[in-house]
């Protein structure tokens, strides 16, 4: 059986790794040129039943426990005044530390890819387009041209999936905020209150429609995110000039005035450019009907805002599972079945996390839920 996956993120590189554990190859048809073509984000929190649990399938979880940084769970979160609101240390040591350790995504990308043959990912190879050849297989159209035909095809190219107009018509839509990513460079170094006030892990603070939050990556910097409930064209509206970061800095920190100094200093120490990005969800529950040879994992069928911390977990657990069924001749739709099951609550929580932090009186909102899940209110 011939096996095609379209995108060589989390999701697909792990599919593809746990076919190969099992003795099966596959093509993954990735639209970088290479693995160093575009910064691949920050740091990742895998839980035990889903990026933890691919892993393993995949014979991967002591290079895994290599890369991650049980430490990376601590995290501060306060209000705009700076009240602490909660605090969480990781014990140094116990099998409890391991619960969501921090890795890196681009380490968790080579640890997929190192454990592949070279041949496996086509880079440089976008899918524009799939269509159904009949018996379930299907022809794959690139970006350069060329067609592959398969007798399985994985849809595993994100937000704007290119192989999910097989089964539906359901594209992404705007959740009402906007996100910006902010780089500090050489952390300890360079700015040490910066370093200081995020720890060994997150820092989070929270006020009315915005966030300020700043995480530690384990090669040295830190990553700052600004998200702001706002309008869909508001990068157009705005008149912050992003195309020039300095004014950019300049301005964002006028949105976040009346915020301790020490919070804003975060921003002071970033350099380099400002990526901005609309957060956008597929509908909550998305399901379709059962197409022969072709499915979706990750946010490819279920694309949600960042804001319940699984995108990553799912796509990998999504992998890993479909992997499995194609090795074992196990009911593909039995595979789908169980992950709109375990997407839906995920999208949800993401959705209702969204609306939660970018509320009015959001921070007295989470003072208050916290409150309650600690048993402090009733």
């Amino acid at each position: 059986m011939r096996i095609v996956i379209a995108g060589g993120g989390l999701g697909g590189l792990t599919c593809a790794r746990v076919l190969r554990a099992h003795g099966v190859d596959a093509v993954v048809c990735e639209r970088d040129a290479s693995p160093e073509a575009r910064v691949q984000g920050g740091t990742l929190d895998l839980t035990v039943d889903e990026g933890q649990w691919a892993l393993r399938e995949a014979g991967l979880e002591a290079g895994y426990r290599a890369i991650a940084r049980p430490e990376g769970q601590d995290m501060v979160l306060y209000d705009s005044a700076g009240t602490l609101l909660r605090q969480e240390i990781t014990p140094d040591e116990g099998e409890a530390r391991w619960g969501r350790p921090e890795a890196d995504r681009p380490a968790l990308r080579k640890l997929l890819l190192d454990a592949l043959p070279e041949e496996t990912v086509h880079w440089g190879h976008a899918v524009t387009r799939a269509e159904p050849l009949g018996d379930g297989r299907h022809r794959v159209h690139l970006s350069g041209g060329e067609t592959l035909e398969c007798d399985f095809l994985i849809g595993a190219d994100g937000a704007r999936s290119r192989i999910r107009p097989l089964f539906t018509d359901a594209e992404p839509a705007y959740c009402g905020a906007h996100g910006m990513e902010l780089v500090i460079h050489d952390a300890d170094r360079a700015y040490p209150a910066a370093s200081a006030l995020v720890g060994r892990g997150g820092f989070s603070s929270i006020g009315d429609h915005q966030t300020l939050s700043a995480q530690r990556n384990g090669d040295g910097t830190i990553r700052v995110h600004l998200t702001l409930r706002c309008a869909e064209d508001w990068v157009e509206t705005s008149g912050i000039p992003f195309d020039d970061p300095d004014r950019a800095r300049v301005a964002l920190k006028e949105l976040y005035a009346g915020w301790p100094e020490e919070f804003l200093a975060l921003l002071d120490a970033t350099s380099g450019p400002v990526l901005v990005y609309p957060l956008t969800a597929l509908p909550v529950g998305l399901r379709w009907d059962p197409t022969p040879g072709v499915t979706l994992i990750g946010d490819a069928a279920h694309l949600m805002s960042p804001f319940a911390g699984q995108g990553a977990n799912l796509a990998m657990r999504d992998g890993a599972e479909l992997a499995l069924v194609l090795v074992q001749g196990g009911d593909v739709r039995k595979f789908e079945e169980a992950m709109f099951d375990r997407a839906e609550p995920a999208a949800q929580m993401s959705a209702d996390n969204l609306e939660l932090f970018l509320s009015d009186g959001a921070a007295e909102k989470v003072r208050h839920l916290f409150a309650k899940m600690s048993g402090e209110e009733d």
